[in-house]
């Protein structure tokens, strides 16, 4: 079977990491496959924002998003003590780079799982990033001046397994 086909029936969200690092070689596979992603009209609008677990603004961000969803303590944070964090950000006054950032983040995922790597993608934190403290979370991370949080990412070697998730296509495919 084709590399690529294989890869993908195989990715699955990593919901438990192991505490080795990535290697820089691996981190900068997972950060051009992002950058190598196609944008609308090549306008490659898209910012990397790559943190150690252990960033003290991750921390930040789980207790706002727990603050805003009335949640006390969960038993992980919203990225699951993954070693590596990549929140993927866009110049919000372009209108594809929602929809750019949603093919970078695959195209990152895929790497990630070619290398034998977990990754988990991550929407969870969307209303801290654009709430109240959203201002004080761009400086943080050093958003671009104009950039929004559009998706994040998570990377780490695999603690545990999942099994891919199924789907039903004759429900979610309609052939004309």
């Amino acid at each position: 079977m084709n590399k690529v086909i294989e890869t993908i029936r195989e990715r699955s969200s990593t919901r438990g990491y192991t505490e080795e690092p990535l290697t820089e070689e691996e981190l900068d596979i997972l950060l051009h496959a992002g950058l190598q992603a196609p944008t609308a009209a090549n306008k490659q609008e898209l910012h990397f924002t790559v943190l150690p677990g252990n960033h003290p603004i991750l921390q930040e961000l789980e207790e706002e998003k727990n603050r805003l969803r009335n949640l006390v303590s969960p038993p992980h944070n919203f990225y699951y003590e993954a070693p590596t964090v990549v929140i993927i950000s866009a110049d919000s006054t372009y209108k594809w780079g929602t929809l750019d950032a949603g093919i970078a983040v695959e195209n990152m995922a895929l790497a990630a799982e070619s290398l034998g790597l977990g990754n988990l993608i991550i929407g969870c934190i969307l209303d801290a990033m654009q709430g109240e403290k959203k201002a004080h979370f761009s400086e943080a991370l050093r958003l671009p001046p104009s950039y929004e949080y559009r998706i994040a990412i998570a990377f780490g070697h695999k603690a545990v397994t999942k099994e891919p998730h199924t789907y039903d296509a004759v429900a979610q495919v309609t052939r004309l």
